[in-house]
């Protein structure tokens, strides 16, 4: 990458993330903190980070300790007393019960056990049964752009009222940085091949995750369902039609939809629905959570072709929704997002739900923007009223301006 020397300060060293003081509160006031996330996504590294002098560390991915672990659960504990960091928690999921039984024992205790697991709905499943009411749950995605230029509490602009100005970089640097995308390990390590890297990534994540998520018997079909499913990042997701064209049975596809979703690797945005008089579209729309990734499964290996070829919009669009799941998910907030488009067409991108108004955000793959772009937020605004607050057009240039009354035009550097 060029002229990326916000990138290249965090390069090989730990980068600060934004949840940090989510996991220190969660810690101080849950006897069991669960870290979990989609695969690389820095949970280990964080909860050593940031209880190295307090917790002793334990692995449950080597077959020796997983073996001692389910072999005699409580003997495991006394020989890992806590407090302690239970990494890949799902390897052993009989722990739980024991670990239920040894907070039970010592009421008074906070950050006992810190655990981390990949496999969110199995993971979800053991914690509800034996946990409840013990255990703050927590979610780790990849890095958001803030974190990557090394300003992790930054907010969002229409959170701040602020709209940062960015340094202009290459016009190439944007889609360079998207092709990577937010895995700690390609942002740290800028010499990793990002195409060998996320294929590794794709494959581990067919042959382990999937497997053990549902029974999946044609791994290679599954695989052209998610490389389908990439192509249509970002668009209305019609499940009957999409089935199919891949010749597949519609439950099928809603059952593959759900993995993806439950182990962190999509989105699903619904529509927003309001009382006016105007019919909107029921389907929803899918986004890769990591854009690096989809850049992968749609077979795009460098930037001019990621820029100037027919997913350039998509990508970015990905990217914007990626950047606001993540903002908000490493502040310890699930985000209300959601799409407006009515039968006629108009659409406007992403909603966001801040208290009781509604953010609306355009995303247009173009370095000029123009007032012509800030219309669809109008309309929207015309049907909604007051609850629309002021809205953005997020774009590839490095321009910030007023597009119309309460329209603003964002890069999307500065999101």
């Amino acid at each position: 990458m060029r002229n990326c020397a916000t990138v290249r300060e965090v390069a090989n060293l730990y980068i600060q993330r934004s949840l940090e003081s989510v996991l220190e509160k969660a810690a101080s006031q849950f006897p069991v903190v669960v870290l979990t996330g989609p695969r690389q996504s820095g949970k280990t590294t964080l909860l050593r980070h940031l209880f190295a002098k307090s917790h002793r560390y334990v692995s449950l991915e080597a077959p020796d300790v997983r073996a001692a672990a389910s072999a005699d659960p409580r003997g495991f504990l006394t020989a890992y007393a806590p407090p302690v960091i239970l990494d890949e928690v799902q390897h052993a999921p009989d722990l739980l019960s024991y670990i239920k039984e040894d907070v039970d024992a010592h009421r008074s205790g906070r950050g006992r056990y810190l655990l981390t697991g990949s496999q969110n709905p199995l993971l979800m499943e053991k914690v509800t049964e034996s946990l409840a009411g013990r255990a703050a749950m927590v979610w780790l995605l990849p890095l958001s752009q803030r974190e990557i230029a090394g300003h992790p509490g930054a907010r969002l602009p229409w959170e701040s009222g602020e709209h940062r100005t960015t340094p202009q970089a290459g016009p190439l640097d944007l889609w360079e940085g998207f092709l990577r995308r937010g895995y700690p390990e390609l942002v740290a390590e800028l010499g990793r091949d990002s195409v060998l890297w996320h294929a590794s990534y794709i494959q581990t994540y067919l042959e382990h995750d999937v497997r053990l998520l549902r029974q999946i018997g044609d791994l290679s079909l599954f695989q052209s369902f998610l490389r389908s499913l990439a192509a249509r990042s970002s668009s209305l997701l019609n499940l009957t039609d999409f089935a199919r064209d891949l010749g597949v049975a519609v439950n099928t596809a809603k059952a593959w939809l759900s993995v993806l979703e439950a182990s962190f690797q999509v989105l699903v945005l619904r529509p927003h629905f309001a009382n006016i008089n105007k019919r909107l579209v029921k389907t929803p729309k899918v986004y890769f959570t990591d854009v690096g990734d989809l850049c992968y499964l749609v077979g795009l290996r460098d930037p001019e072709h990621a820029a100037a070829g027919p997913m350039g919009g998509a990508i970015l669009e990905t990217a914007v929704v990626s950047e606001i799941l993540r903002t908000h998910v490493h502040r310890g907030e699930l985000p209300a997002l959601s799409f407006w488009r009515s039968s006629t067409g108009s659409e406007v991108d992403v909603l966001v739900a801040a208290g009781r108004t509604l953010v609306p955000i355009e995303v247009r793959l173009s370095a000029t923007p123009r007032p012509a772009m800030a219309e669809t937020i109008l309309r929207l605004r015309k049907d909604l009223g007051s609850r629309v607050g002021p809205g953005y057009v997020v774009h590839s240039g490095d321009l910030s301006l007023p597009l119309a009354p309460g329209v603003r035009a964002l890069p999307f550097r500065s999101l």
